[in-house]
């Protein structure tokens, strides 16, 4: 991939300040990103360099990823595995927290609330360098609540978990993401909330995935089902309905196909009760479930590729939908394609995903294994697939 140079990155960022809905002038920009007027002109006119502190809060800003605005996404990518070790620094004080401010309980549901925001539209980076601070201050915030605020405390700090969960596990970092599961199932009590505890049975399902343990795996998210509340009312329909969609695909994963079926069902039923939406900081809804109708489909195994062509003929995910669950269902029509023998639709795919976005896609395992097969298949094709393969690293 060509090196980044002060006129391209600042091309990409006039585009995606034209592109904003409702467009944004350039002072516009320097006020949301706190950068000075002129700086902003000499960075799009390519006058200038941009540093990563500044790159960030115009992404901030602009409401994009970093990576978008940058062809040298493999800084992005180093950048966010540096930000690992204060990640585990943080937790590591879990329950001895340093001295400190803590900011009032609204100001702190509102950054928790952002980094669940950059979970879902899959800003890694955002959430790797803002979620150490935020993890050490919730832990003092908790240490230090009164009665009538711990739950809330707890709640959030179980949120914020998650999100770092989310840039562990999507980088790799799978003893790191396992941690902080298990600091996501020691808090969750403290809030009182069997909803948020359901949210957590859906996350813990992670750590099955890593260990390839899926039947154990489903064991686990059927006793989660169990104690979830009654499907009365969104939240709780929706806190069923996920656990039921995620309860199917690690039963295809164990080849339990009937199983499988059967949680699929339960998922699309209570998909149809509710409009899709996020709950509890999972995405649910009928659209959501079609997109697990392809994950089951491939965790069956190519014999049944047959089902992820049959939703994909006729839909296609809404742009409404979270970025991170809308790529992941191109990586895995990719995959059902590539069992298809549908090589170009396959990398069709991929770069759909890429598109849509970029951090999840590039760390994603089978999107590597699928690029490299792509390129030892069709070895005397187009550059662009090699490009591909250099930027995801496949082998």
């Amino acid at each position: 991939m060509p090196p980044d140079t002060p006129g391209s990155v600042g091309r990409r960022i006039a585009y995606y300040r034209a592109a904003a809905r409702p467009r944004m002038t350039q002072q516009q920009l320097a006020e949301a990103a706190h950068v000075a007027l002129g700086t902003i002109r000499k960075i799009e006119q390519g006058e200038r360099g941009v540093t990563d502190d500044t790159l960030d809060a115009i992404a901030a800003a602009l409401g994009v990823d970093p990576s978008r605005l940058v062809a040298d996404r493999e800084h992005v990518s180093s950048r966010v595995r540096d930000a690992l070790p204060a990640l585990s620094a943080a937790i590591a004080a879990y329950d001895v927290p340093d001295d400190g401010p803590v900011r009032p309980l609204p100001e702190l549901r509102s950054a928790v609330a952002q980094t669940t925001a950059w979970r879902l539209s899959a800003q890694y980076l955002q959430i790797a360098r803002a979620v150490p601070d935020l993890l050490a201050e919730l832990a003092r915030a908790a240490a230090g609540s009164p009665p009538e605020r711990a739950r809330e405390v707890a709640a959030l700090l179980v949120t914020a978990y998650r999100s770092a969960d989310a840039v562990a596990y999507k980088y790799g970092a799978r003893d790191l993401s396992a941690r902080l599961v298990e600091l996501m199932r020691w808090a969750a009590p403290a809030a009182q909330d069997p909803l948020l505890t359901a949210s957590v049975g859906y996350v813990r399902t992670e750590t099955f995935f890593a260990a390839r343990a899926h039947t154990a795996g489903l064991r686990a998210l059927e006793q989660a089902i169990d104690a979830c509340p009654a499907p009365v009312g969104a939240e709780a329909t929706a806190a069923r309905g996920a656990l039921h969609m995620r309860a199917a695909v690690v039963a295809g994963r164990a080849g339990e196909a009937e199983a499988a079926d059967g949680h699929l069902e339960e998922a699309r039923l209570l998909g149809g009760w509710i409009d899709e939406g996020v709950y509890q900081g999972t995405a649910f809804g009928s659209d959501s479930v079609r997109i697990h109708e392809v994950s089951v489909a491939v965790s069956l195994g190519d014999d049944h590729v047959e089902r992820a062509f049959d939703v994909a003929r006729e839909w296609a995910p809404p742009a409404a939908l979270p970025a991170e669950r809308r790529s992941g269902f191109y990586v895995e029509l990719a995959r059902a394609q590539m069992w298809g023998g549908m090589a170009d639709a396959a990398f069709e795919s991929l770069k759909v995903a890429r598109r849509i976005a970029p951090q999840h896609t590039r760390e994603h395992p089978w999107v590597r294994e699928d690029a490299a097969t792509l390129r030892r298949l069709k070895r005397a094709d187009a550059e662009s697939l090699t490009n591909f393969a250099e930027w995801c690293h496949a082998d």
